[in-house]
């Protein structure tokens, strides 16, 4: 059953812009202003965190817009107390879309005396008066289980799907989608069946975290442009050397599809400095002007899925139906306005 009060966003100082962005799309579907909730997100002088809204949110249906991104430990907090702000002021129902999930990369114990850090957080977000989800492309799908409310896990694939179609218009059968890994061949399999392309593997051992001692490409590339596809790319390390191995391979061209741009340390001169035509990520973490002055980087926005999908949840319709082509064409319509 539709509510009957307005959505209500509010902002973390994570990826502003991006909670900006949406509050304009969602204007832009209501036909009325939605604008972000008054509030003031700010540090003491020790750096503890203070939050203050301005604004009444008593019986209101309330969406917290904030990555987990770096600093994820500030970052975090700042949900967590904002939630906490909400819930004591008489919220009727709290949702913290997160764009991109810290954490997620914790999602199980690969060896003994370690944690599994994305279930504390998820306790933590549930403890905090948090009612409902919206992520977009968790590090591991199980993670929706960590959590005993609602998760809305969005899919980067769709747009960058729309965005392939614009790009490498006429050149479709060209391409070969490739998973830089055998643990992503699910996500890359989806895009890939999206776009009717073939799909390639490379196999890679790795040493210790950040590190890769060895890649083998799965699957013959020779002539193709090569599409690879993750949920993230971090210090580009893998994803850099993925591209030399596939061009050694025989593939013409490497582009890569990334969901989450965390652009780590050297990351941003690696992929400059690669094989790589470009990398296209998209803003679920607020780029820095280093990333966005790559000349090789593009990034794709997602305040239109977002903005669609939290009128969605609001207004009690299907989330899951954004994935489909043709409901997903219009919201985006504008920024790819040939299909």
């Amino acid at each position: 059953m539709a509510s009957i009060t307005e959505p209500k966003l509010i902002s973390g100082n994570a990826n502003k812009p991006l909670a900006e962005a949406v509050a304009r799309r969602m204007s832009l579907h209501r036909g009325m202003a939605v604008g972000l909730v008054d509030a003031r997100v700010e540090r003491f002088n020790d750096q503890e965190i203070f939050v203050e809204m301005f604004e009444n949110v008593r019986g209101e249906d309330v969406y917290i817009v904030q990555p987990t991104s770096n600093p994820a430990n500030d970052n975090l907090m700042e949900l967590l107390i904002i939630a906490d702000a909400l819930r004591r002021s008489s919220a009727a129902r709290i949702t913290a879309v997160i764009p991109y999930f810290g954490y997620a990369r914790q999602d199980r114990r690969t060896k003994a005396r370690t944690p599994i850090s994305a279930k504390l957080v998820a306790n933590l977000l549930t403890e905090a008066g948090i009612e409902r989800i919206l992520t977009m492309d968790l590090h591991a799908a199980q993670i929706q289980g960590f959590f005993d409310i609602p998760v809305d896990n969005l899919y980067a694939s769709p747009i960058f799907a729309l965005d392939i179609e614009h790009q490498f218009k006429g050149r479709m059968d060209e391409l070969m989608v490739v998973s830089p890994d055998v643990g992503g061949v699910a996500r890359a399999r989806e895009l890939a069946t999206r776009i009717h392309s073939p799909l390639a593997i490379v196999d890679k051992r790795r040493e210790k975290p950040g590190e890769v001692a060895e890649m083998t490409v799965i699957g013959d590339v020779t002539g193709k442009t090569c599409l690879i596809v993750d949920d993230l790319c971090d210090t580009a390390g893998t994803l850099c050397k993925a591209a030399d191995v596939l061009i050694d391979a025989g593939a013409t061209e490497v582009h890569s599809y990334i969901s989450h741009g965390v652009m780590s340390g050297p990351a941003v001169e690696r992929v400059s400095n690669s094989q790589m035509k470009s990398l296209v990520i998209t803003d679920t973490i607020q780029p820095t002007d280093h990333v966005r002055n790559a000349p090789n980087i593009r990034i794709v926005p997602t305040a239109p899925i977002f903005a669609q999908s939290i009128l969605n949840i609001w207004s009690g319709t299907s989330v899951s139906s954004l994935f489909d082509r043709e409901t997903l064409l219009p919201i985006y319509e504008g920024f790819y306005p040939q299909a």
